[in-house]
């Protein structure tokens, strides 16, 4: 059976549902356009803003947790900023990517402070260079909280409404906004955003975290001159969560497009978060951790399972195991039902046996 792994979603075309999401990976115009030339079927940009004077990184700056029997690494801290690129070196960038990739999927991802002026301003600027989309980085848990941007804007629900609004009056191609997990209901931000005018929602971005300490030093990990910050968690210890968001919203906002991440390395954890409502998936740490090369295996793992259940296109299955949850009542009863019903099932075994036993002693009898 063929399959067809291109998607549309927010009236935006993927030759295929797998995006390098946000982050090292595209940092910039050389590796977005190595992705492009492996198969990935768009790239979301290292977060961009207007003053990138303001970003200032430090080393170390990632922390990695490992199995404690076999050293793999099944979650990672990081404390990176967004970009610290110039404004004007990321717009040149932007066109010439559309200019060689026309037909490839370039989602800007962009974050600012709280000014209407502000993100206005650069969404105005970021559209001009013909990319498909943009993603708001309301979401980042680390770094700058003290010029109210990313997480300290994307925890409260009036706040994100506001700032979409902002972004959808000047808008002319779709807007994604990209949620926290570190609130108590991602559904409250999640509404939020559409209410403001979002086309689109990416969830989740990493979970403030400490990934550990250093037992030798006594120092928090990544330690940078004896000091550290919490940072944001990813990698796959944090699937389970990041599956759980997308089903919350999926369930409680039916039909809206979503993109979903969070521990994705392979086509199956993909999957899994499709059949819980998200059209397109976002790859970063993975691709950090195993190479842009792991594509190629995202696809033909993806295409085997579309194979395997009769779908032909990526939408048969988006949402399909959204029906299968509920509530711990009606697991409940549920279970007491189909307890009474195979009890009542083994009564009329019983029943059917003892009449058989008793016609085949009858017959003996004769």
């Amino acid at each position: 059976m063929a399959t067809e792994l291109s998607v549309t979603s927010t009236r935006i075309r993927f030759d295929n549902p797998f995006l390098l999401g946000s982050g090292p990976p595209g940092t910039n115009a050389r590796v977005i356009a190595k992705s492009y030339d492996l198969g990935w079927g768009g790239v979301v940009c290292k977060t961009i803003s207007l003053d990138a004077s303001k970003v200032v990184n430090t080393a170390p700056r990632y922390g990695k947790l490992e199995a404690r029997e076999t050293g793999e690494v099944v979650g990672f801290e990081n404390i990176e900023l967004i970009s610290d690129r110039d404004f004007d070196s990321w717009r040149r960038e932007l066109r010439e990517l559309k200019r060689d990739y026309p037909h490839k999927v370039l989602i800007a991802s962009i974050m600012e402070e709280y000014r209407k002026e502000a993100w206005q301003e650069i969404v105005r600027a970021i559209q001009e260079t013909g990319v498909d989309g943009l993603e708001l980085n309301l979401s980042c848990p680390h770094g700058l909280p003290e010029r109210r941007m990313g997480m300290a804007m994307g925890e409260d629900p009036a706040l994100v409404r506001e700032v979409v609004a902002w972004v959808h009056e000047v808008a002319t191609i779709p807007v994604w906004a990209k949620l926290t997990p570190n609130v108590g209901n991602v559904v409250d931000p999640a509404t939020a955003a559409l209410e403001g005018g979002a086309d689109g929602l990416s969830l989740i971005n990493t979970i403030l975290s400490i990934v550990g300490v250093n037992l030798a030093t006594l120092r928090p990990m990544p330690t940078v001159e004896g000091y550290t910050v919490p940072g944001g968690y990813s990698g796959q210890a944090v699937r389970p969560i990041a599956l759980r968001h997308v089903m919350e919203v999926a369930r409680a906002h039916p039909g809206v497009a979503l993109s979903g991440m969070g521990g994705i390395e392979t086509g199956g954890h993909a999957v899994q978060f499709m059949l819980l409502g998200a059209s397109t998936v976002q790859v970063c740490t993975g691709a950090m951790l195993r190479g842009y090369e792991i594509i190629a295996e995202l696809k033909d793992e993806l295409s085997r399972f579309m194979t395997d259940h009769g779908f032909g296109r990526v939408a048969d299955f988006v949402g399909k195991s959204l029906p299968y949850f509920t509530t711990h009542a009606d697991l409940v009863g549920r279970q007491a039902a189909a307890k009474e019903a195979r009890a009542g099932k083994r009564h009329r075994d019983d029943e059917w046996q003892g009449a058989i036993a008793k016609e085949t002693d009858a017959l003996t009898a004769k």
